[in-house]
């Protein structure tokens, strides 16, 4: 038994060496050049570093976070070829199944077949993807390679075991003498199927890392707890120590931040573009400036009561109110935008019946896209209606197609529409089957918004963790405040002289400044109601200002448990 746990570190670092090893071997740069361009000035940064504490003789506390830093830059530059073969696995990942789709669709269409591959590689938002067509291009241009060997040759060099698997596949296929639409027909109900269970796995991390999230918050909460209390026994400063706890706390938020944005699945939900129609977005700037302007006066309003201008309104609001009324105005744009990210998902669950449809009476009719949506805008599709109608009538004015339904997408707000919707008419353009192209990208979207409505619980399970954390962690907060607070008022009844003495060798309260340290903690409550934010648009790829909507609860939220701890303690004690 020991001998299997000892030999599993032994695999898992061996298992690392051979994977930097081939991520040394596989960059455009040579090893050397990399090791005398990055490796060697980030040692000598380093040991620079070291050699200066020594000379200067500077303190533990300034020193180590200095060699912690030039250490890490150190490891980052070893080990980044891998860190940048990594990345570009996960973008394969990410947007294997929109590559599919749209590969799919050019290969019914009458174009050449490297004109497939060449026009994939010219789609920046593809990524790795995208670089990795245009080798493929790039070894049948200019090295007259075949196809099929193209791919071979690729399969091997490619960082992506996904993109290995279906580059070999795909060459066998070529060299069997199958067209490529045939495979690819073939190959959409496994590759879906893939993405659907990496979609799922991906969401199963998630569920671990709001566990983890959860032990990890708690636990500093505990010793923020503990940094507030023990300087009564030690006689520390409490405002050094409880700030750095802060700063412990807010780290600690930032890199789980970090984390779920490296975990959660990447499928934005919204597609911004500027247009001179009237696209989702038109309407949030008027709020967000109001919002904004509402929250700068009320800022100043709030401030001219801490200093003392408005000594009636500091007497009856408490200090917790006080710190969330300025951040209440942003509610209004949170809320605007929340409402038209509602209407976008709306648009996106009617688009495939919308597509479904146009393909299959464009097909049966024989006719232009145009005249098919004559028909269609007087369809009810929901949400989608209205800019199906905005779509017929700019194809009625003779303005370019791609241009339509570009501007048409803009005006739902939709990722998916966008990429789709695009799909689709790049598909009509060069000769393809509109009821066969409207099918497969019917059949694909419906697949993403099954896993989507997945990804919604686990973002509804992650806001309600959020929402229980902030008000423990708040309620923990402020009973440690007012332990203290009590504990200096009991140690200022001691007047009397030996007892004096005895309260002063047993509390040190002198040191606390409990102003200061509340100030402290509201602005704890504040940086956590705005990482916690993030971290649930993060979560379900939504816009970043619909956050604006959990900021602000969940700054009343702390506010008010605050508030509601203090007015117990003190009724109680």
């Amino acid at each position: 038994m020991s001998t299997e746990t000892q030999s599993a570190p032994d695999t898992s670092a061996r298992s690392f060496l051979e994977s930097l090893t081939t991520a040394y071997a596989s960059m455009e740069m040579s090893s050397g050049r990399y090791l005398i361009l990055a490796i060697t000035p980030a040692f000598a940064i380093f040991i620079g570093g070291v050699a200066l504490i020594i000379a200067l003789g500077l303190p533990l506390f300034v020193g180590l976070p200095v060699i912690l830093l030039s250490l890490l830059a150190m490891v980052v530059a070893i080990i980044y070829p891998k860190l940048s073969q990594d990345r570009k696995r996960k973008q394969v990942r990410q947007r294997f199944h929109l590559f599919l789709t749209h590969i799919t669709v050019l290969s019914m269409t009458n174009i050449n077949r490297v004109e497939i591959f060449r026009t994939l590689a010219e789609e920046d938002e593809y990524d790795a993807l995208a670089e990795e067509m245009g080798y493929l291009v790039a070894l049948v241009d200019t090295w007259n390679q075949s196809l099929d060997d193209a791919c071979r040759i690729r399969a091997k060099q490619t960082p992506s075991p996904l993109l290995t698997d279906f580059l070999e596949r795909l060459a066998y296929t070529v060299g069997g003498g199958q067209q490529i639409s045939e495979f690819l027909m073939d190959e959409q109900d496994t590759i879906i199927q893939q993405f659907v269970t990496r979609y799922e796995s991906d969401l199963a991390k998630l569920d671990v890392m709001k566990e983890l999230y959860m032990s990890m918050m708690l636990s500093v909460a505990f010793v923020l707890v503990f940094a507030i209390v023990l300087p009564i026994l030690i006689g520390t400063s409490p405002t050094l120590l409880i700030s750095g706890t802060i700063a412990m706390f807010a780290i600690v938020q930032v890199g789980f931040v970090y984390a779920i944005h490296v975990v959660s699945p990447y499928d934005p939900t919204w597609y911004i573009e500027e247009t001179d129609g009237e696209g989702p977005m038109k309407r949030i700037p008027r709020a967000l400036a109001i919002g904004i302007g509402g929250t700068l006066l009320l800022a100043i309003g709030v401030l001219l009561v801490i200093l003392g201008y408005l000594p009636f309104v500091a007497d009856r609001v408490p200090l917790p109110i006080l710190a969330a009324i300025p951040v209440t105005p942003l509610l209004l744009p949170g809320w605007r935008i929340r409402e038209e990210e509602s209407k976008v998902k709306d648009r996106d669950s009617e688009f495939p019946s919308f597509i479904r449809a146009l393909g299959t009476v464009e097909s049966v009719k024989q006719t232009s896209t145009g005249s098919v949506l004559e028909s269609l805008r007087k369809k009810d599709f929901g949400a989608l209606t209205a800019n199906v109608d905005a779509l017929y009538k700019r194809l009625n004015m003779r303005i370019d197609n791609v241009r339509s339904w570009r501007l048409f997408a803009a005006e739902t707000g939709s990722y998916l529409i966008q990429k789709f919707g695009d799909m689709y008419v790049v598909g009509r353009q060069m000769g393809g089957d509109p009821q066969v192209l409207g099918n497969v990208i019917s059949k694909n979207q419906n697949e993403v918004l099954k896993v989507r409505e997945k990804r919604q619980q686990a973002t509804t399970t992650l806001i309600g963790v959020l929402y229980g954390i902030t008000a423990a962690s708040v309620f923990s907060f402020f009973i440690g405040l007012e332990v203290v607070e009590i504990m200096m008022d009991i140690t200022g009844e001691m007047n009397l002289g030996e007892q004096s003495r005895v309260a002063g060798d047993l509390m040190h309260t002198e040191q606390y400044d409990l102003v200061t340290i509340e100030y402290l903690l509201l602005g704890t409550v504040l940086v956590n109601a705005a990482l916690s934010a993030i971290m649930i648009r993060i979560t379900d790829r939504g816009h970043l200002l619909s956050g604006l909507v959990h900021f602000v609860f969940l700054t009343w939220l702390g506010a008010l448990v605050a508030t509601s701890t203090q007015y117990v303690v003190n009724f109680v004690m």
